[in-house]
């Protein structure tokens, strides 16, 4: 009997576009001769699975559903919500009290990786390069002055709890800084203040099982605009993105190193992408994505292909592992 596998989407944010994407790209990536697969949509007011564009509701006792009169079960979840409550641990939480296994990170890596500052400071103490940032609480005074010194121009104003770009600008001088963190207040009660970093954007994409342990070739990025920002990264010939990333054997194998340190420092589970900026052979982390995205053309499918592998057996593995994990 094949094993039934929920693809959970959606979620509480701005990111709920590129959620739906991810869902129908790893709906395809998932080997139906194995498992079946449900898409799962969870929103504030209605968690249902949606099948042939009909929505069955989810009960949130036990993340059942009835299709045809059959109760689904689910023997395990992807979870593919960019953003809460995704990616900041709450539905890693839930899935665990009720015992369903999920394919990403557990609970506190999740919630620390979606808190990019205390991240990024965190790992900083384990000799990771990192810009100088300040973080800024929605409802508590700044010092705007004091925020400048400390970045310099230009700097990068942005969500702490965001992705996909949402929210984020790139400031030249102060007298624009206070309407760009009004604009990242619009997507969280947390905003950084980040130096800017000039040099080369990498990322890398990775997973580990119980059994192995793949790193895959890097990529380079090389936007159109002014940074990598949303329109870059979600409208064709906007960016170049380059697989493997065109860098010396020292960097990638330094890039490759500290990824895989960083996953095992943050206990990390399921496919992670850590973004970087390389700037004179010097690597400074930018940010740790435990819900990378998984449309057709997102940097994990890219990598996968150019490492030949079997993007198929990739999922399967991770699910597989996912499941052993809770029943052992």
């Amino acid at each position: 009997m094949k094993k039934k596998i929920a693809v959970i989407y959606g979620g509480y944010s701005s990111e709920i576009v590129i959620s739906r994407k991810s869902a129908d790209g790893v709906c395809s990536f998932i080997d139906s001769t194995r498992y079946d697969i449900y898409p799962v949509l969870i929103e504030k007011d209605k968690w249902c699975a949606v099948i042939d564009n009909k929505e069955y509701p989810v009960s949130k006792e036990d993340f059942s559903f009835t299709v045809s009169d059959e109760r689904i079960v689910p023997d395990c979840a992807y979870i593919t919500i960019h953003g809460t409550p995704g990616e900041d641990g709450l539905l890693q939480g839930y899935l665990g009290m009720i015992g369903i296994p999920h394919t990403t990170c557990d609970v506190l890596p999740a919630a620390l990786t979606f808190n990019k500052f205390v991240c990024n400071n965190y790992l900083k103490g384990f000799g990771i390069n990192i810009a100088n940032s300040a973080l800024l609480r929605h409802g508590v005074s700044y010092d705007i002055t004091d925020v400048a010194k400390k970045t310099g121009f230009p700097c990068f104003v942005k969500p702490n709890a965001g992705g996909s770009s949402f929210g984020v600008s790139k400031v030249m001088e102060i007298g624009t800084m206070e309407a760009a963190i009004a604009k990242a207040f619009d997507e969280s009660s947390e905003v950084i203040v980040e130096q800017y970093i000039e040099g080369d954007e990498i990322t890398c994409g990775l997973y580990k099982t119980s059994k192995k342990s793949e790193i895959f070739p890097l990529t380079m990025v090389v936007s159109e605009n002014d940074f990598f920002d949303f329109e870059a990264k979600y409208t064709t010939g906007k960016a170049r993105e380059i697989t493997p990333a065109p860098i010396s054997d020292a960097i990638a194998v330094n890039i490759r190193n500290t990824s895989s340190m960083i996953y095992d420092l943050l206990g990390c589970k399921g496919f992670v992408r850590i973004d970087y900026i390389v700037k004179r052979e010097r690597i400074f982390l930018l940010e740790v994505n435990t819900t990378p995205g998984m449309t057709a053309t997102s940097f994990i499918p890219q990598q996968i292909a150019a490492q030949h592998l079997d993007i198929k057996d990739v999922f399967s593995n991770i699910i597989e592992d996912a499941i052993l994990m809770v029943n052992d």
